[in-house]
């Protein structure tokens, strides 16, 4: 009897190769494309939501006016667009991609899925700052907010890391202490209100959230401290997805945990500094984006950051307009909008969360 030798099977495979040769490639192959498409997709809506945001107000225009309005000054609806529209858009799309950035750093560099600058009380810290700077010390505008507002989020940034453990802070003591600390500062924040009702105008339009009274020298003065807060952030993807491994497999591939921490508090109090000293604390922005994103990307953060700059404008300018839309002839401020679709999103998620850990 001859024994004949049969060919050998690998994982299932009757060609002998092993089970994540060559079908895998492909997919792999399109899935940077298909995340860079996706990224195009998003920009397209971007344009396609600050026309929209140009065109809708008290005074309602057609989007060819309102295009026209924007690069045609002999246009009827020039000085509409370019004295009352154009600096309340550019400056929620400033704010929407500094919030969203913000909420997509905190989130990766806490571990923690309800990590947002509103949840632990970074847009508090300002706003407690700025409230200060108003009823303490008289200041008044954007240029004398800003730093305050740069003061209050670092000091409340650090605070929580500090109070949540530090090096060994989990995402359970972050969102305590956050949850703390907010809670504190927004009842400092009403008790200032209600010792100085001479203040209490000026505070409670801007406490509220809002980019109704969005001027030029706003978004100018906002502009550099944002730009410099983006670049940071994006600079920070490879090393904050080494300290996703932990601090030692970080090391281990040339990262430095100690200094991604420190850019990415640094990141983090420039961007929620200069958005919450324009338009006031608006909440939910950075928490519901990065979520919605990371479902289409991954944990990557070289595609969801870029992702929740783009993503992030889009959900605050939206918010604007249908503020604006169902406030007529008056308006919803844009901070009540988002926590009106902020907090149904929020309730989902923890929910979500509990029945996968039970």
């Amino acid at each position: 009897m001859t024994l004949t030798k049969s060919p050998k099977v690998h994982g299932g495979s009757a060609a002998g190769q092993p089970p994540d040769a060559e079908p895998d490639r492909p997919e792999r192959a399109r899935a940077p494309l298909a995340r860079a498409a996706g990224l195009l997709a998003s920009l397209l809506l971007l344009l396609v939501v600050l026309l929209l945001s140009l065109a809708f107000g008290a005074r309602p225009l057609s989007l060819g006016d309102a295009w026209s309005g924007l690069v045609d000054s002999g246009s009827a609806s020039w000085t509409v667009v370019h004295e009352m529209r154009l600096p309340r858009t550019l400056l929620g799309l400033l704010a929407g991609i500094a919030l969203g950035l913000a909420g997509g750093v905190m989130q990766a560099l806490t571990r923690n899925p309800l990590a947002d600058p509103g949840l632990l009380g970074i847009n508090a810290g300002a706003a407690a700052a700025v409230v200060t700077a108003i009823s303490f010390f008289g200041v008044a505008g954007y240029t004398g907010y800003i730093g305050f507002a740069f003061l209050g989020a670092a000091a409340v940034s650090v605070l929580v890391y500090a109070v949540g453990g530090g090096r060994g802070a989990t995402p359970a003591r972050l969102a305590l202490a956050g949850t703390a600390l907010n809670a504190a500062l927004v009842s400092y924040v009403s008790a200032v209100q209600l010792m100085d009702t001479a203040s209490l105008d000026r505070m409670r339009f801007w406490q509220v959230g809002s980019l109704a009274r969005a001027q030029d020298a706003t978004v100018t003065s906002a502009l550099p401290f944002i730009v410099v807060g983006v670049l940071i952030a994006l600079a920070l993807a490879r090393p904050l997805n080494a300290l996703a491994l932990g601090d030692d497999a970080a090391r281990a591939l040339g990262s430095r945990p100690t200094r991604t921490r420190v850019a990415a508090i640094v990141a983090i109090t420039l961007l929620c500094g200069a958005a919450t000293a324009a338009c006031g604390p608006i909440v939910f922005v950075g928490l519901m984006v990065p979520h919605m994103v990371r479902a289409l990307t991954g944990p990557d953060q070289r595609w969801m950051l870029p992702y929740c700059a783009v993503l992030s404008p889009v959900l605050l300018l939206a918010a604007d307009i249908l503020g604006r839309v169902l406030g007529r002839p008056s308006e919803l401020q844009v901070g009540i909008v988002t926590v009106v679709l902020g907090g149904p999103f929020f309730l989902y998620f923890v929910r979500r969360r509990r029945v996968a850990q039970a």
